[in-house]
């Protein structure tokens, strides 16, 4: 049962329930840059397609980062998180370390310059997002636990491993969701 103590906040993260279905969430991991009285914006984490990154952005340098499906929601939109702080104006900390947008001609002016690698920034094809209450309603319907990790954690994880690994350092109930097959009729 998921009655987690932790309240959806920015900055934190859902971890899908093992057996959700859902093409875009299925053990998925969100990391929530705003949750407010208007709703809810969040970006998958651990969903990386087989796009190139000039095949998305064609106007920018040759960069090798690979781009991730952030959520059902504007897939015609790119999205982006970093680790590079004020040098990306008009971008928010989300949590310690991790920023939300900014200015995508001043990363553009990194790249040309040679200032910026992969591992500094994450680019999504569309975001996740919640109506006022939608959250709620699926935390009731236990479709999600509500953590929080640092940056280090998100960051420097294998995306395919980033759902089990979150599930196993919660060392609690939660941590044998890990575990459960990827069918669970063939348990």
């Amino acid at each position: 049962m998921i009655d987690s103590i932790i309240k959806p906040a920015q900055g934190k993260i859902l971890i899908a329930e093992p057996f959700q279905r859902d093409f875009y969430f299925y053990r998925s991991i969100v990391l929530l840059a705003e949750h407010n009285k208007d709703g809810t914006f969040g970006l998958v984490l651990n969903k990386p397609v087989n796009i190139k990154f000039n095949e998305i952005l064609k106007d920018f340098p040759n960069f090798k980062a690979p781009i991730y499906l952030g959520g059902p929601v504007q897939t015609d939109n790119i999205y982006f998180i970093h680790t590079l702080g004020n040098q990306v104006e008009n971008s928010m900390e989300i949590i310690k370390g991790i920023y939300w947008g900014g200015d995508i001609e001043v990363v553009k002016s990194l790249m040309v310059k040679g200032k910026i690698t992969p591992n500094q920034i994450r680019f999504f094809i569309g975001y996740s997002g919640w109506v006022p209450n939608q959250l709620d309603d699926e935390l009731k319907e236990k479709s999600w636990i509500i953590s929080e990790y640092p940056a280090s954690f998100l960051l420097k994880q294998n995306p395919d491993s980033l759902w089990k690994n979150s599930l196993i350092s919660l060392k609690n109930e939660y941590s044998e969701w890990a575990n459960y097959p990827l069918d669970p009729s063939m348990n």
